[in-house]
């Protein structure tokens, strides 16, 4: 698979690495820098991001999905008075307002400063994020062209759902009288939305820089609400997924471009699985957006995924008992 090269004219408009921009390499902490997916004004993509929605648009079904994922409804003014009641109610009863309105999983976590994009500010101190299941039948289908768009509209459904699911929830609880603001993907602005989502126990990250959840795989998109309604955060959930992908080579070996390291590595600060924006972006340009890796990680496969849930979990158990001695 590792024999993609990029047409000259898409290698021309990566002017600047984006693993620089990123933060590839950097000892210290810092807030990461706006790039794919923001205003062109604040990062060097802006070509490039034009070009890759030129390219998914052009597949049979996409458009009208990606244009639902940007059609934001309205948002209501908060309500004048603040109703009362204890975290615990707050979260019992957003988790049921959002599972019920398209949300397929919930969770909560409060702020971090480094979860926000330099040049943006987000005042909220806590943030709710909503994971969207794809439909892998569907997914499997990825990378889509002008003949096949299956996995390309999959995606944009997915990422409608979270427009529509992650404004309603703003809604509702702007009407109990607290501020809400939405950042649905995959234009999420401010809000880096994997971190929290990890925090809040949606699952953990992949060796291909997308989550893996315990219920969908990497087969799930994200939304994500700041609120200052009072609410308990949930807790991250270790299931053995970062273990697994130590000495899974699938995702890597399925990439085209050869962007998915073997190994973690240091960026802004922290040890993480890390995919190669250089190698990976002008392929997602060309192939009208990709999602290889997570159509063909062992975890999205219904299948497969209970029998992993299994067997990392006594992997995990194995290992606490031997900590212990």
């Amino acid at each position: 698979m590792k024999t993609y090269q990029p047409k000259p004219e898409t290698q021309a408009l990566l002017r600047v690495s984006g693993n620089t921009i990123n933060g590839l390499g950097e000892r210290s902490p810092r807030r990461a820098s706006p790039f794919f997916w923001h205003p062109p004004e604040l990062h060097p993509f802006g070509e490039l991001q034009s070009a890759a929605r030129t390219q998914s648009r052009n597949c049979p079904g996409a458009a009208e999905q990606f244009r639902a994922a940007y059609t934001y409804p309205e948002l209501i003014p908060v309500a004048g008075e603040k109703r009362s009641a204890s975290a615990e109610a707050f979260s019992a009863e957003a988790r049921a307002f959002a599972l019920s309105h398209e949300a397929d999983d919930f969770g909560v976590a409060a702020m971090d400063p480094l979860w926000v994009f330099e040049s943006y500010d987000i005042h909220e101190p806590t943030v709710i994020v909503l994971a969207f299941a794809h439909d892998y039948e569907q997914l499997r289908q990825v990378p889509s062209d002008e003949t096949n768009g299956a996995g390309v509209t999959e995606v944009g459904r997915q990422y409608a759902r979270g427009t529509r699911a992650s404004h309603a929830l703003a809604n509702w609880i702007r009407a109990q009288g607290y501020d809400a603001q939405p950042y649905p993907g995959p234009a999420a602005g401010a809000l880096l939305l994997i971190p929290p989502a990890i925090s809040a126990g949606l699952g953990e990250l992949g060796k291909h820089g997308s989550m893996i959840s315990r219920h969908f795989g990497s087969g799930f998109r994200l939304a994500g609400v700041t609120t200052n309604m009072p609410l308990h955060a949930t807790h991250s959930d270790r299931f053995g997924a970062d273990e697994f992908c130590t000495n899974c080579q699938v995702c890597a070996n399925a990439c085209p471009p050869g962007a998915i390291s073997n190994l973690k590595q240091t960026v802004r600060g922290a040890e993480r699985w890390y995919v190669d924006f250089d190698k990976c972006i002008p392929y997602f340009v060309e192939a009208a957006s990709c999602g290889i890796c997570l159509a063909v990680c062992p975890w999205t496969r219904p299948p497969v995924r209970p029998n992993l849930l299994v067997k990392m979990a006594r992997r995990i158990s194995e290992q606490s008992v031997q900590g212990e001695n």
